[in-house]
């Protein structure tokens, strides 16, 4: 994805029927586009190489290849390396644990609702947007340490989330999102309005993982003062 383009998806699902599913679900989030369709391994790996798409969604039952071999084939293949979100109904520890080794961005279990779904997508898509945004400007690539700077944001946002009990309702992917965007902007109290903006999510969801982040003691919130002069919380990264 380029600038503020359309994210550029490959739906990778053994059942003709799931994958149109996927792909209409796809198509329900503004910002993202589906630029193809696979039902096996191996068309999987060559569909990435011809149509460089920025994220897949990938399912771990294919009846060629497994979903983890497809990523490890994969992370082998030469040029850009696309996101992958797998989607499947697979369980088995083993089976997260082999993902994860492979770096994908998330793992949704099936049977999920739509909601769940474009919630997941929709914070994909807002933090690819704002780590652009922030790491890179038009025609440039990014520096080492634009590099180190996103690596050192996730571990010192992962790490004091992992010790945090979440309350019922709030999704751990998503407070990640969230704990993200305050932590990528250290000078800027941010609103429940603002993050809801980079992270894809209603002010008033936004709100409720500030709220949980504050508690919890991972960060702080102040009054301030918007155009009209009428109060509201900021928000800061203190974890």
């Amino acid at each position: 994805m380029t600038g503020g383009g359309a994210v550029r998806v490959l739906v990778v699902d053994d059942d003709f029927a799931v994958a149109a599913v996927h792909r209409g679900y796809v198509e329900s989030v503004p910002g993202l586009e589906v630029v193809g369709e696979v039902h096996r391994g191996v068309e999987a790996l060559q569909a990435v190489q011809v149509l460089a798409p920025d994220l897949v969604l990938l399912d771990i039952h294919l009846p060629d290849l497994s979903g983890v071999e497809v990523l490890r084939r994969l992370r082998s293949l030469a040029g850009p390396q696309p996101d992958v979100i797998v989607i499947t109904a697979a369980r088995e520890v083993e089976t997260v644990r082999a993902a994860m080794t492979t770096g994908v961005v998330d793992y949704l279990v099936k049977p999920f609702s739509l909601a769940a779904f474009r919630e997941r997508l929709e914070a994909y898509r807002a933090h690819r947007v704002e780590v652009l945004r922030r790491t890179a400007e038009p025609g440039r690539g990014l520096q080492q340490s634009d590099v180190d700077r996103l690596f050192s944001t996730r571990r010192r946002v992962s790490e004091p989330l992992a010790a945090t009990p979440l309350p019922k309702g709030l999704s751990p992917r998503t407070l990640e999102f969230v704990a993200r965007a305050l932590a990528s902007s250290p000078a800027d109290d941010l609103s429940a309005g603002e993050v809801g903006q980079r992270c894809g999510l209603a002010r008033v969801s936004a709100r409720r993982y500030l709220e949980h982040l504050e508690r919890s003691g991972l960060a702080a919130v102040r009054p301030r003062y918007g155009a009209a002069g009428r109060p509201e919380n900021g928000y800061r990264w203190t974890g």
